[in-house]
C-alpha cells in the first residue's frame, strides 16, 4: 500500500510549532508510511513539511493589519489549495489561523477526491463570535481542540469534536538554564531579573513596546540592580533589536529558543503579550504580568462582541485573574510598572502567583498527557476513514 499522504498547513509560528509536533508524533506512530505536504515554517520544515513559501506575513491581527494582508492571504490560500489539488493528500489538518485555514478549507472542499478536513485548534467562540461554531462545523469533518471546555460548543453544531490537550503543557524544558543566560550576558547570579516578551506579530512590537518601555523605565529607575532582558521572537526580531537599542533605560536582547527558554527560567518576573508564550511562562516558574493592546478599529469591533473576562488561558482555566491582565487603556506604563513592582519586590507576593499558575495548568492539561500524539492519533483514524472512501 502506499505512504498516506497528509497535508499540514500553518501560517504563523505557534502554528508551526504545533505542525511540527504531531508530525514527528505521526512519524513515530506510521514511519515509512506517511508523506507530508503543506505549508508551515521552519520547525515544520525540519519534520519534513516543504513550504512552497515563507509564512511571515501570513500572521497578522487586528482589521488594519488584516485588510493590509488580504491579498497575500487570497495568494497563499490559492497556493496551499494548488498543492492539494496536485499532491492529493488523504487527510489535510488545518492548524489555527482561524481566517486563512477557513479560506483554505473551502477550496478544498470543492477538490475531487476532497481530502478529510481536520481543524486542529479551535477558534475563540468561548470568548467572542460564537457563529464560528456553525460556520466550522459546515467547512470542515473534525475538529482537534486543545482546550477541554471548546468542545460541547462546536458537538452542539454537530461537528465531531476530540480534545487532544494542549502540546505546549507537554513541552521538554529540561534543558533551560538560567546560569548560561547569566553568563552569556554578564549579569550577576544574584540580579533581579524583568523579562520581557513583547509578541510575534509586527502590530503587537508595535503596540506593546512603547509602554513595555516606559515599564521598564520607571522600575529601573527605583531599582538600579534590576536587569531587563527582552526576548525577540524571530518574526520580529530585527525591528524589536532595533527599537530597544533607542530606549533610555538599557536592556539586553535575546534570540532563538534556547535563550529564551533560559530567560524564562532566569526571570524574577515577566511582562508578557497574552498568547501561547504566558503558558510557556508558567511551566517555567514563573510569575508575570500580562498586556494587550488592539487596533483602535479592532478594539471597537471586538469590545463589543466579547464574552469572557480574561485573556489568559490559565486564568480562564481558573475562573479568576492568577496573574493580573492590562489590556487596551489600561496597558500602560505606570500600570504596569506597578503591577511587576509588587512581583519584583515580594518573595511571597511571587511564590503564591506561581503557585496558583501550575495549579491552573493541570486544570488545562484535563488528564491528557501526550497531546501530539493525541492528536497524531486522530488523524490517523481519519486517514482509515479516508482510505475507506
Amino acid at each position: 500500500m502506499t505512504a498516506a499522504c497528509v497535508m499540514l498547513v500553518a501560517a504563523e509560528p505557534s502554528g508551526d510549532a504545533l505542525g511540527a509536533g504531531l508530525a514527528a508524533a505521526l512519524r513515530e506512530r506510521l514511519g515509512e508510511g506517511v508523506r507530508f505536504v503543506g505549508v508551515g515554517g521552519p520547525l515544520m520544515a525540519a519534520q519534513g513539511v516543504d513550504s512552497p513559501f515563507d509564512i511571515s506575513g501570513l500572521s497578522v491581527l487586528g482589521v488594519t493589519d488584516a485588510l493590509r494582508a488580504y491579498p497575500a492571504v487570497l495568494r497563499a490560500a490559492r497556493r496551499t489549495a494548488d498543492i492539494a489539488a496536485r499532491e492529493r493528500p488523504d487527510v489535510a489538518v488545518l492548524i489555527d489561523s482561524w481566517g486563512f485555514n477557513l479560506r483554505v478549507a473551502r477550496r478544498l472542499r470543492r477538490l475531487a477526491p476532497r481530502p478529510r478536513l481536520i481543524k486542529f485548534v479551535a477558534p475563540q467562540v468561548w470568548a467572542t463570535r460564537p457563529g464560528r461554531a456553525r460556520t466550522l462545523a459546515r467547512a470542515v469533518d473534525r475538529l482537534l481542540t486543545i482546550h477541554a471546555f471548546d468542545a460541547p460548543l462546536f458537538e452542539a453544531e454537530g461537528l465531531a469534536t476530540t480534545f487532544v490537550g494542549n502540546p505546549v503543557l507537554d513541552k521538554d524544558l529540561s534543558g533551560a538554564d538560567p546560569h548560561r543566560l547569566f553568563a552569556t550576558l554578564g549579569i550577576a547570579e544574584d540580579s533581579p531579573v524583568l523579562l520581557i516578551l513583547p509578541g510575534s506579530r509586527r502590530g503587537e512590537v508595535d503596540r506593546l513596546l512603547p509602554p513595555f518601555e516606559d515599564a521598564a523605565g520607571l522600575l529601573k529607575a527605583e531599582r538600579p540592580e534590576l536587569s531587563i532582558v527582552v526576548a525577540a521572537a524571530d518574526a520580529v526580531a530585527e525591528s524589536v533589536r532595533q527599537r530597544v537599542e533607542a530606549w533610555r533605560t538599557s536592556a539586553f536582547v535575546v534570540q532563538g529558543e534556547a535563550a529564551r527558554i533560559d530567560a524564562m527560567k532566569a526571570a524574577t518576573a515577566a511582562l508578557a503579550c497574552s498568547g501561547t508564550v504566558t503558558t510557556e511562562l508558567a511551566l517555567c516558574g514563573a510569575p508575570m504580568v500580562v498586556a494587550y493592546r488592539l487596533g483602535a478599529l479592532t478594539h471597537a469591533v471586538v469590545k463589543r462582541l466579547i464574552r469572557t473576562p480574561y485573556i489568559t488561558l490559565f486564568n480562564i482555566a481558573a475562573g479568576r485573574f492568577v496573574a493580573p491582565e492590562f489590556v487596551q487603556e489600561r496597558c500602560s506604563g505606570p500600570a504596569l510598572a506597578q503591577a511587576l513592582a509588587a512581583l519584583l519586590d515580594d518573595p511571597a507576593v511571587r511564590a503564591g502567583q506561581i503557585e496558583a499558575q501550575f495549579a491552573s495548568l493541570d486544570l488545562m492539561r484535563g488528564g491528557v498527557t501526550d497531546p501530539s500524539g493525541a492528536a497524531a492519533d486522530a488523524v490517523i483514524d481519519e486517514l482509515g476513514r479516508a482510505r475507506k472512501g
